[in-house]
């Protein structure tokens, strides 16, 4: 088992295990790994410490469990999963295609694309020399069907290589700021949802409502989390930072377990950083 596949085991494994507090022993024995060097392997591919994102889980999950107790979503947004996550340093351009590019299904376009993994899984990653137009989490290698349906009058190129440079660049805080372009292709009200979705800060939460009243849509929240679901750009636009009204974590297209684990990292990574105290308010979480 390649370290990649390792670490996604042990990231849903963890999710599932996290209110047990399991210790570094207990942690490496799933992984299959002693503890030094499961240490070493979870800091390498993750960036925090598998202590540090278990606490995350734990608040997390502390959050949910408030269901119940009253206005539980101001509570969440209030104490936030504070700070930055590893897409700090990235502001990201988001361009919509046009309706001739749509109608022509992308002709004339060259898709790079390919499969490779990352600490949240195997994921599909496609390219154009507009921006990044997919990155979608696989269930295990089985690259799903019909994915070049999205642009059928493009050149699809696979390289697996391309899509493993581009997933580390991602999960790897960069040495110095950067901007990533993406390039979607999506209704005029998707492309409006998603582009609020860009607005939540890393570490912040919203709810579909909130997002609908963001975008002058107050009365539209059925039709926000449809277009929510519909995002093509897994973690860059950012719908696993909504969630909803009780405070439930619940809803993501790439499963639930996925998306508790990436809000515990982006609360670890800021953990890791200093820049806030996981329970410390923030400004900014309203849309």
């Amino acid at each position: 088992m390649n370290s990649y596949a390792r670490m996604e085991r042990v990231v849903r494994w963890l999710d599932a295990h996290a209110r047990s507090q399991p210790s570094l022993a207990e942690m490496a024995a799933a992984a299959g790994l002693g503890e030094s060097q499961f240490h070493r392997e979870f800091v390498r591919w993750t960036g925090v410490t598998p202590k540090d994102f278990v606490q995350c889980l734990t608040l997390a999950d502390a959050r949910e469990r408030l269901a119940g107790g009253g206005k539980v979503l101001e509570t969440a947004v209030d104490v936030g999963l504070s700070g930055p996550g590893r897409l700090h340093d990235l502001c990201v351009s988001l361009e919509a295609a046009s309706p001739g590019e749509i109608q022509s299904g992308g002709a004339g376009l060259t898709v790079r694309w390919g499969v490779a993994a990352s600490p949240f899984g195997t994921a599909a990653v496609g390219e154009t020399e507009r921006g990044l137009c997919l990155l979608s989490f696989l269930e295990g290698d089985a690259v799903p069907g019909g994915i070049e349906s999205q642009w059928p009058g493009a050149v699809w190129i696979r390289d697996d290589g391309l899509a493993a440079r581009r997933l580390a660049s991602l999960f790897r805080r960069p040495a110095s700021p950067g901007v990533l372009r993406a390039w979607v292709r999506g209704s005029a009200f998707q492309v409006r949802v998603w582009r609020a979705l860009l607005a939540i800060p890393p570490g912040a939460l919203s709810s579909y409502g909130r997002l609908a009243k963001a975008i002058g849509r107050p009365g539209a929240a059925r039709a926000v989390g449809a277009a929510v679901g519909a995002n093509p750009v897994a973690v860059l636009i950012p719908c696993h930072r909504v969630i909803r009204e009780t405070g439930a974590v619940s809803g993501y297209r790439w499963g639930v377990g996925r998306k508790r684990a990436i809000l515990a990292w982006e609360g670890a990574m800021a953990r890791r950083r200093g820049d806030a105290e996981p329970g410390e308010a923030r400004d900014g979480a309203d849309l």
